[in-house]
């Protein structure tokens, strides 16, 4: 049975862990290097070795509804996209709440994690730590959880660029950006138009004299703010949408993604348009980078073929002279040194873990690495899930398959990956979102049900199927049930307004039309509800129709 548990990382994977051992009686122990908490989003003026590194001005590109966590909404005057201070003030008031501080050991790194010689029998760790001053410290734990994030080792592939050794300005990784004030007047090439690249080229271009973005493969960009006005999470994020996506080929999302990208700015006139379809990767979110493309502010470029002295020359052949600084925006590599390399299964690019979660090949389930996952999400969601879901696994009261049954689902989920999205070393996994969400949620027995929603409160059911997919969906039933999800669902864009409201205006009544438009919309919604319910599952509705009736007699 296991009762003490070890957190490595006190960022929003680890703090959300601390309170899923908490919930089910554990007893955490977390160890943060650090001197604070909040992992990528603490800011520090000075880059630490081996921990995440954000810029001054950071913004988080998703809005806040849709990162916060299930059972504590973020205040309502909080703005929809907050900067990193807001994001570490909520934390704080997280692990205040929820009275995490007192489990964290701060300033503590973890050397090494490796299993106890009766491992067969317990299943239990020895943990090696070490203090600011130095000294090391042996525990015991009956199971770890791992929540040290993966942007962290920066990947910088000089070998790739001949000729950088020639060069005669200053060169560095986004990992060690923190904001513009070096680049006054300046020449600047941004390698990489992901979204660090994009921010970064779109902020050095504010005081530059002039700044160049390469990219080797281009990137699909949209933007934060969507139809209305609304932020674009909230907007498309929805169950929905998403059985749209089951029901529908994905050519055609693709097709028509991108033809209302295009719409707004057209990839290939903005030299932005990449390689792969909309849907295969995660996109670039910036709502500011056309902008600054169309005024001439940023200039894109391909790949870079070489560089002499302070000019870049290009795949095209053209070339930039008298280059001051290059910013590589280059991505990270992921590494869990402190691990047993015996405990971590490979399959393909990636890490196998078995939903991303657990290593397959051990004899207990004690280990599991939370946080390590990528999709068109934020990680606060998707971490908590994992956390909730292990903590169950720890406690006996969920039971994982066999080694090998475990492992041939990890082999099935890379060639699903490979065969869905474009991986790489860099980028070697990606969800959907919701999907996955929906997954363990089943597996902890919180996923909402939309039949039984459908006929027992249709007000519920409109806004989890119509509306959001906010993480309050999975604390309306089941294992930790939270008695606030229901009115969190019907505040939500309550929430999202209440930002906006700085001037008074009076608000328009919607018309009769509009009404009976919504009321189509609906029919049509359940409809589309049925039948993919039906499809996945041609018992499910015979079923639930019997038990509702035995329930009414």
């Amino acid at each position: 049975m296991v009762h003490r548990v070890a957190v490595i990382g006190a960022g929003p994977s680890g703090l959300t862990s601390v309170k899923a051992c908490l919930e089910e009686g554990m007893v955490p122990t977390c160890f943060e290097s650090s001197d604070d908490m909040g992992g990528l989003w603490k800011f520090k003026e000075v880059s630490e070795p081996n921990r995440a590194s954000i810029y001054r001005s950071l913004t988080i590109n998703i809005s806040k509804e849709m990162m916060c966590y299930s059972d504590f909404p973020i205040p309502a005057n909080y703005p929809n996209y907050m900067h990193h201070s807001k994001i570490l003030n909520y934390f704080r008031m997280y692990a205040e709440h929820f009275k995490l501080l007192q489990h964290i050991r701060f300033q503590t790194s973890v050397k090494t994690v490796r299993q106890r010689p009766d491992f067969s029998r317990t299943g239990q760790w020895e943990v090696v730590t070490e203090n600011r001053d130095g000294v090391e410290e042996k525990h015991i734990f009956d199971a770890v959880m791992c929540c040290a994030g993966h942007y962290t080792y920066p990947n910088l592939p000089l070998k790739d660029f001949p000729g950088i050794d020639t060069f005669e300005g200053r060169y560095f990784h986004s990992w060690d950006y923190k904001g513009p004030e070096d680049m006054y007047g300046k020449r600047v090439v941004v390698i990489g138009i992901g979204n660090s690249g994009g921010d970064i080229a779109v902020e050095t271009s504010r005081v530059a004299e002039q700044v160049y973005l390469s990219t080797r493969r281009g990137a699909w960009v949209i933007r934060q703010v969507s139809d209305n006005g609304l932020p674009v999470d909230m907007k498309y994020n929805t169950r929905f949408v998403h059985i749209l996506f089951q029901l529908f080929p994905m050519n055609f999302f693709n097709w028509f993604g991108e033809k209302k990208l295009n719409a707004m700015y057209d990839h290939t006139m903005y030299a932005i348009k990449p390689k792969h379809r909309l849907f295969s990767q995660v996109p670039v979110i910036n709502d500011d980078l056309p902008l600054k493309i169309l005024s001439g502010a940023v200039i894109v470029k391909p790949n870079v073929k070489e560089i002499r002295g302070s000019t870049v020359v290009f795949n095209d052949g053209s070339v930039v002279e008298k280059v001051d600084t290059i910013v590589f925006a280059t991505g990270y590599n992921y590494d869990f040194p402190f691990l047993p390399s015996s405990a971590m299964y490979r399959s393909g690019h990636r890490v196998g873990l078995y939903k991303h979660v657990f290593s397959p090949n051990l004899e207990h389930p004690t280990l599991a690495v939370v946080g390590f996952i990528h999709a068109l999400g934020a990680i606060m969601p998707q971490a908590e899930m994992q956390a909730r879901w292990v903590t169950r696994v720890f406690r006996g009261l969920k039971k994982l398959p066999s080694n090998q049954a475990m492992i041939k689902a990890v082999e099935m989920d890379t060639k699903s990956i490979e065969k869905n999205y474009i991986v790489s070393k860099l980028t070697p996994l990606q969800v959907d979102f919701v999907s996955y969400m929906d997954e363990l949620a089943g597996e902890i027995g919180v996923r909402p049900s939309l039949p039984w929603l459908l006929f027992t409160d249709y007000p519920l059911f409109k806004r989890v199927l119509w509306g959001p997919l906010t993480a309050y969906q999975y604390r309306l039933m089941g294992p930790g049930k939270w008695d606030g999800a229901r009115r969190a669902i019907f505040t939500q864009f309550d929430r999202m307004y209440q930002p906006l409201k700085t001037r008074q205006l009076d608000e328009e009544e919607s018309s009769s039309t509009g009404r009976l438009i919504k009321l189509s919309l609906s029919i049509v919604a359940g409809g589309a509800t049925v039948l993919y319910i039906h499809v996945r599952n041609p018992t499910a509705i015979p079923n639930f129709m019997s038990n509702l009736r035995l329930q009414m007699v």
